[in-house]
């Protein structure tokens, strides 16, 4: 993880923007609390570490959260405003009041079915929105997850979000964020470009976890986590916590499915069901008993995952090699 960037420090300005306080720091950038000089506004300002500059392709996940964040104007989605003329790399946000998903789940461990399910059906809506307009997330989990104190919700760090059509990025990207693998898709573990369905499943862990304080699948170590994943049928949720219903363990199952082609194949339908919950039919599911029983871990299975889902990432750092000794 890189070192907090100390060239620059609160009170300091970045062109029109005083620089009050670290909101945040990550292994790619601090996160300041900064005013417009002019009109008084409250934004974040996002400043790079040194490291990630020199990094092409830690910069171009910057760059892409530039990009996408621009774009998109949804109350769910946090924005980033253009700004052609600043005088080196960095990113002017909305301030969002609110603390992380994250940081109210290790309070709480687990939330209510209501409140559960409000905040899942307010992050499909903004999932709809940027899925209508070509982008993926793709790294959704509650560190990515704003909420304020009216349970409004708001989706940040599109780093590793994909526009459709563009280049495929796999193990190289996912390799960034290997320390919280309980939310990538069976499909993004075996190397494949996730796509709308991925982030659906993504949510339907989150809500599992909501519901229930734990994540569905488990491990020593990442590694093991992507196995369980591929292996195993999660805890039925209702075993952890008695008051989910059978209709909503049905959604849980459809928004987890490990093919996505069974998984709700939109936000919009995840979300009705969650809304009208007596339209759900719930069909006898045998393997449902089995997610109480773990198959044990094969090995050599999930090297022959890994080992594909890294060859993109060993190709390129040859290309580089090459180029940089040219």
């Amino acid at each position: 993880m890189f070192a907090p960037n100390t060239s620059i420090q609160p009170g300091d300005r970045l062109d029109g923007f005083l620089l009050e306080r670290i909101a945040a720091t990550s292994g790619m950038a601090t996160v300041f609390s900064a005013r417009n000089v002019e009109t008084g506004e409250h934004v974040a300002i996002k400043v790079p570490h040194p490291e990630v500059e020199s990094d092409p392709a830690l910069f171009d996940r910057f760059e892409r959260e530039r990009e996408i964040g621009v774009r998109m104007q949804h109350p769910g989605v946090m924005k980033v405003y253009p700004n052609p003329d600043r005088s080196q790399v960095y990113l002017v946000m909305e301030w969002v009041e609110g603390r992380l998903l994250r940081q109210v789940l290790n309070e709480r461990k687990k939330l209510s079915v209501e409140r559960a399910v409000r905040l899942t059906i307010a992050i499909c809506e903004a999932l709809e929105y940027i899925h209508a307009n070509g982008v993926v997330h793709r790294d959704l989990k509650p560190e990515n997850i704003m909420v304020d104190d009216q349970d409004r919700i708001c989706l940040i760090d599109f780093g590793i979000a994909a526009n459709a059509g563009s280049r495929r990025l796999t193990f190289a990207n996912f390799s960034q964020s290997m320390g919280t693998p309980d939310y990538i898709s069976p499909e993004q573990v075996k190397g494949k470009r996730g796509d709308a369905r991925s982030d659906i499943y993504s949510l339907g862990v989150m809500l599992y976890e909501m519901l229930t304080g734990t994540v569905p699948f488990s491990g020593p170590n990442p590694f093991a986590v992507m196995n369980d994943r591929l292996l195993n049928q999660p805890v039925p949720p209702a075993t952890l916590e008695p008051s989910i219903t059978p209709q909503l363990q049905e959604v849980l199952h459809r928004a987890m499915e490990r093919d996505p082609r069974h998984r709700y194949a939109s936000a919009k339908e995840f979300a009705h069901d969650l809304q009208h919950p007596e339209q759900v039919g719930v069909p006898i599911r045998p393997d449902v008993g089995r997610g109480l029983e773990r198959r044990p871990a094969n090995a050599r299975r999930l090297w022959l995952y890994v080992s594909c889902a890294l060859l993109p990432l060993l190709v390129f750092a040859l290309l580089f090699f090459v180029a940089r000794h040219k």
